[in-house]
C-alpha cells in the first residue's frame, strides 16, 4: 500500500466512554497522521467529545450485562455490516464483546483485525456456566485476530495455560495502555486537616467497591479526619452494576462520599491523600497509573492488572482481595503514616509509571503494527 493511500482504522468498545477516557493519546496521534478513525460503540454522552476530536461515531447495539443468543448475534451482524461498508484497513477491539464477536465478523468481512484483552473481568472471576461459554467462544474466535493483545502477563498466561488460543505466536505483551505524562503531571500533595481517600471507576461490585465502603465503616470513628470518596458512573450496564439507590443508602449513613462522575479526573485526584482501589481482577488499572503520574499514594488488592502498578510499600500498598478487613488495615496503615513516609510513596510512584508505563511507547506499538500489516508508515 502507498504512504499517500488515507489508512482506515476502526476502534470498537462496549462504551465509547472507555474509548475517549483511556485511548485520547492514540486517537490524537492517528488523526494528526490524517487516519480515518471510526468508533463503533453504544451511543453515550462522549459521541460529541469524540467527534471533537475528529472520529466519526457510529451507534453499535451491545448488550453488556446480557448472554441472550439473540442479542449477541444481532452484534455480529452489525459489525459485519458496519466493516463490509467502512472497509477499515484494521480494527482494534476492546472488551470480552467486541473481542469475540468483532473478531469473528471482521473474519468474515476479510478485514485484519487486532484483539486488545482489556481485563478478563467475570469470565475469570466466576466460575459460572455463562463463564464457560465465554471461554469456549474466546477460544474460537481468537483463532481469526492478526494479534492478540495483553495488558499484564497473568491474562496471557491464563489464555495460554487454558489453552485458549490457537495461535499462541500472535500473543503480544502491551503492559498497559499508558498514561500520558505531560497530562498527568506530577502534584504535590494537599496539606488539609481531612484525609482524604477516592476510589476511581465505573461503580461495580468486581470493583471493590462494598469492601471499600466496609472499611470506611471501620475506619471512621477511629480516624474521624477521614473521608472516603466515590467518583465514577453508577446504573452502568454491567452484571456487577451498583445502583444510584445503593449509593444513596450509603451516603445517608455518611460513610462514604459521591462525588459524581467526571470526564476530567485531574482535579479529584490532585485533591486526595490516597488513591484506593480494591478490585477483583484488572488489566492494567489506568485510574492507578494517573493516580501514581501525579504523585499519589495507592492502596490496591494482591491480583493481576494492580500489582503491574503497585509495589507493596514502595508506592503504595497491596491488600488481600474480596477482604474488608485486610483493606480497611491498610487504610489504617497510609492514616498512621509521616506525611514524609507519604510523599515519598508518591514520588517513587511517578517514577514508576515513568519508566514502565508512558503513553508514548504504547503509541509506537500500535504504529509498529499498523506498519507491518499495511505498509503504511504513521
Amino acid at each position: 500500500m502507498k504512504s499517500n493511500v488515507s489508512l482506515r482504522i476502526t476502534l470498537v468498545c462496549n462504551t465509547a466512554w472507555a474509548i475517549y477516557t483511556y485511548r485520547q493519546g492514540l486517537i490524537r496521534e492517528l488523526v494528526a497522521r490524517g487516519v480515518e478513525v471510526t468508533v463503533l460503540a453504544p451511543r453515550d454522552r462522549t459521541f460529541d467529545l469524540l467527534g471533537a476530536m475528529g472520529c466519526r461515531c457510529i451507534d453499535l447495539p451491545v448488550a453488556s450485562k446480557g448472554t441472550n443468543p439473540r442479542d449477541d448475534l444481532r452484534t455480529l451482524w452489525a459489525l459485519f455490516r458496519r466493516y463490509r461498508s467502512i472497509r477499515p484497513h484494521i480494527v482494534f477491539h476492546y472488551t470480552i464483546k467486541p473481542n469475540i464477536y468483532g473478531s469473528i465478523a471482521a473474519k468474515l468481512a476479510g478485514v485484519d483485525s487486532v484483539a486488545v484483552t482489556t481485563g478478563l473481568g467475570y469470565v475469570f472471576i466466576q466460575q459460572s456456566r455463562a463463564a464457560q461459554v465465554a471461554k469456549k467462544l474466546y477460544r474460537f474466535a481468537f483463532r481469526f485476530p492478526r494479534e492478540v493483545w495483553f495488558l499484564n502477563r497473568d491474562d496471557q498466561a491464563a489464555f495460554v495455560d487454558q489453552k485458549l488460543l490457537v495461535h499462541p505466536e500472535r500473543a503480544r505483551l502491551l503492559h498497559g495502555e499508558g498514561v500520558d505524562l505531560e497530562q498527568f503531571a506530577f502534584t504535590p500533595l494537599p496539606d488539609k486537616p481531612h484525609f482524604d481517600f477516592v476510589l476511581i471507576g465505573r461503580l461495580l461490585w468486581d470493583k471493590g467497591v462494598g469492601e471499600y465502603v466496609e472499611a470506611a465503616r471501620r475506619l471512621r470513628a477511629r480516624y474521624p479526619q477521614a473521608r472516603f470518596r466515590l467518583l465514577g458512573p453508577v446504573g452502568v450496564d454491567n452484571p456487577s452494576a451498583i445502583t444510584r439507590d445503593e449509593v444513596a443508602a450509603w451516603e445517608q449513613e455518611c460513610v462514604i462520599e459521591y462525588l459524581g462522575e467526571a470526564h476530567d479526573v485531574r482535579p479529584f485526584i490532585a485533591a486526595a491523600d490516597c488513591v484506593v482501589l480494591p478490585s477483583y481482577r484488572e488489566g492494567v488499572p489506568r485510574t492507578l497509573m494517573e493516580a501514581s503520574a501525579m504523585g499519589r499514594p495507592i492502596v490496591a488488592t494482591d491480583v493481576p492488572g494492580c500489582r503491574e502498578v503497585v509495589a507493596d510499600g514502595v508506592n503504595g500498598l497491596l491488600c488481600e482481595v474480596r477482604n474488608a478487613e485486610s483493606l480497611a488495615g491498610r487504610l489504617a496503615q497510609m492514616l498512621d503514616m509521616s506525611g514524609a513516609a507519604r510523599r515519598a510513596m508518591g514520588e517513587r510512584g511517578r517514577q514508576k509509571v515513568a519508566a514502565e508505563f508512558d503513553e508514548r511507547v504504547v503509541i509506537e506499538k500500535y504504529k509498529d503494527l499498523v506498519r507491518n500489516l499495511t505498509g503504511v508508515s504513521l
